[in-house]
């Protein structure tokens, strides 16, 4: 299997100007449909200048809308990764465990909780370097969503699919994502390994602090942030196309409250800081910080090497249709018209 990506995407945003040459386009049309009524008759106008065409400068411009992408897709250097290679870097392993139960759409940190981590993780992998990094989502459950990885990309990618729908059971199992983590890094000991728990701390399924514990005794440190409000606000949901509050059994709304004592306990059972996330700032940064003055372990990865420029093929297209939109000219050729190829009598 090779491995597609665009070496240089930003160029992508310029396929943003397609809409809007179709919308001049349109609106030059209906400007010159009516400056030809202002002449006369459709029907007269028609005979009195029969080389006009209604067909052919739209043929035109579809053509050069054809051009314009495949030179924009050109610009962009599509890529195919064309060789595995096992790569030795200095690095360390960290693994988020991201809470994804329905109260992390709470909105005290905007837009919400949940939209918010995913920015900040994903600013936090564009900063990565040589560091492994790994993904678990929980929320009544723990669930891996990437395991341990260099492969950037691929992590952003899952990482923009995450929502709270991906894990079936709901509630807040934080010692089962821990339980989790263990699994999941490399095995070996002496290894530096780091795990992130981002959470609102609401812990309903077991218990946390004992399962930090027994993590920190395989060398994990465990860092927390909590993000919330301790006062509390409601959980909005949609239901049928209206915006509502999460309900509880009794019909009452459900009230959603950042627990810091539980998430400064796993902290510091298990070596780490805790971090208070605000709209500003997630916190992530910060212990990242922290992070990065742990012993550099060598570690071992699989990755494509090498990439084969595949933006040949698009300049070919580009320039094909550029030529068709020049040879084909916008007006009927008088002389050409005339033109019978096969006469046939009947």
């Amino acid at each position: 299997m090779q491995l597609f990506r665009f070496a240089n995407p930003e160029y992508l945003y310029l396929l943003l100007l397609l809409p809007v040459m179709t919308l001049i386009f349109i609106i030059n049309q209906i400007r010159r449909k009516n400056a030809l009524k202002r002449l006369g008759e459709p029907v007269l106008i028609s005979r009195l200048i029969p080389e006009i065409s209604k067909a052919r400068p739209v043929i035109k411009f579809i053509l050069l809308l054809f051009s314009f992408s495949a030179l924009i897709i050109m610009l962009a250097r599509p890529q195919f990764g064309s060789r595995l290679e096992e790569v030795r870097k200095q690095g360390v392993e960290v693994i988020i465990a991201l809470d994804v139960s329905n109260s992390m759409l709470a909105e005290d940190i905007q837009p919400d909780r949940l939209t918010r981590a995913k920015q900040a993780i994903s600013k936090l992998v564009d900063n990565l370097d040589n560091d492994k990094i790994g993904l678990i989502v929980f929320a009544g459950d723990a669930y891996t969503q990437i395991p341990i990885t260099t492969d950037y990309i691929s992590a952003k990618m899952f990482l923009s699919t995450i929502n709270p729908d991906m894990v079936p059971k709901q509630g807040t199992a934080i010692g089962a994502a821990i339980a989790l983590a263990q699994k999941s890094f490399s095995p070996g000991e002496g290894k530096s390994k780091a795990l992130i728990i981002i959470t609102d701390g609401e812990n309903h399924e077991d218990d946390p602090v004992s399962q930090a514990e027994e993590a920190a005794k395989t060398g994990i440190i465990i860092h927390t942030i909590g993000i919330g409000s301790a006062e509390g606000v409601p959980v909005p949901v949609t239901t049928g196309g209206r915006r509502d509050y999460l309900k509880g059994p009794d019909g009452t709304t459900v009230i959603t409250r950042l627990d810091e004592e539980i998430l400064k306990k796993i902290a510091v059972s298990a070596g780490g800081n805790y971090v208070r996330a605000s709209s500003s700032s997630i916190g992530l940064d910060e212990i990242f910080s922290d992070i990065k003055k742990m012993k550099k372990d060598e570690l071992e990865s699989t990755m494509y090497t090498e990439y084969n420029d595949q933006f040949q093929i698009f300049a070919v297209i580009a320039l094909f249709f550029l030529i068709l939109e020049i040879i084909i000219m916008e007006r009927k050729n008088r002389k050409l018209q005339n033109v019978k190829l096969f006469r046939f009598k009947i």
